[in-house]
């Protein structure tokens, strides 16, 4: 029996290595598309699955490179998570970030449409689309975008419904909320906290600044994001989901509780600069995952606390 084929279109960051790497173990052949290089990043290194993946390098944003992907390698799944993915960057790159994210998601959907592909598509959602929830959001909210990169993530999102109600393609969105593991990149506040606080317990004078420490976001455990991209995937309910905890953390008590597990107390550490407000930010962020529990059985067992002691004890092993 032959080994299914998978694109990971944006491999290199942390989902879409974790994804591969995930695949890999399920004995598919995963081909990786990349826009800068094939040379392997730092998470496929440090996942041990470089030697493993077909990396091939192209842009999204060319329709002839996933035409040309597709035709070559016949994969029965497609994973879309190339983008420029930082909210805060959008507001300064937003030609990149929307060409990125909304031509990428039009041109791998005219793909699958114009070659009558059968297999799956699976698109990275973000749960900016939302904008302020102050109760738990469904996949029914209304949205409200405050960034150019959540806008582009609505017209994606609202972009792959329109082509499965309309052409029948197998495509799905699954809308993410925030989530963490040792490879998401150090721009992100939570990475930032992390190593932080572990130059705090080694320098007792060392300060962080950061911006609101006021917002409050759902924070989940990446690989178990992974584990529910596939089975929304390949389940026969072809529809879109959110992926989430349900639970809300503010970013005072992510804080809190990264320095309470360092015996440091976080206020001699933490300095809130009124500069380093983003633009429009969106203070209460979490979702319902109730919905992907009744259809899918799944849910996470990983929450905050067990995310931010992994989180430290993994800064703490690569020292």
């Amino acid at each position: 029996m032959s080994s299914k084929i998978a694109l990971v279109i944006g491999s290199r960051g942390q989902d879409g290595s974790l994804l591969s790497k995930s695949l890999l173990s399920k004995n598919y052949r995963v081909v990786g598309l990349a826009r800068q290089k094939t040379e392997p990043s730092d998470t496929q290194l440090r996942l041990g699955i470089e030697k493993d993946i077909i990396q091939v390098k192209g842009d999204i944003t060319n329709p002839k490179d996933i035409d040309d992907l597709i035709i070559k390698y016949q994969p029965q799944e497609i994973y879309n998570f190339a983008a420029q993915s930082s909210v805060g960057k959008s507001f300064s790159l937003p030609k990149e970030t929307i060409e990125s994210i909304v031509q990428g998601t039009i041109n791998v959907l005219e793909t699958t449409k114009n070659l009558d592909f059968q297999g799956r598509t699976f698109f990275a959602g973000s749960s900016e689309i939302f904008g302020e929830t102050e109760q738990a959001a469904t996949i029914n909210n209304s949205h409200n975008p405050q960034s150019p990169y959540a806008i582009a993530k609505q017209t994606s999102f609202n972009l792959v419904k329109f082509y499965r109600e309309t052409y029948g393609i197998n495509c799905v969105t699954g809308v993410l909320f925030n989530h963490e593991s040792p490879y998401r990149s150090a721009h992100f506040v939570t990475q930032k906290i992390i190593s932080g606080a572990l130059k705090c317990s080694r320098n007792k004078s060392h300060e962080i600044t950061i911006g609101n420490i006021n917002i409050a976001r759902d924070w989940g455990w990446a690989e178990e994001y992974i584990d529910a991209i596939q089975l929304i995937t390949n389940s026969n309910i072809v529809k879109d989901q959110l992926i989430c905890t349900g639970i809300s953390t503010t970013l005072k008590r992510f804080i809190e509780i990264t320095f309470n597990k360092l015996d440091l107390n976080w206020k001699d550490h933490i300095k809130s600069n009124k500069k380093l407000f983003r633009k429009s930010e969106i203070l209460h962020s979490y979702g319902n995952p109730l919905q992907l529990k009744k259809d899918l059985n799944w849910e996470p067992i990983i929450y905050i606390e067990e995310i931010i002691e992994r989180l430290i004890e993994d800064h703490i092993e690569i020292k």
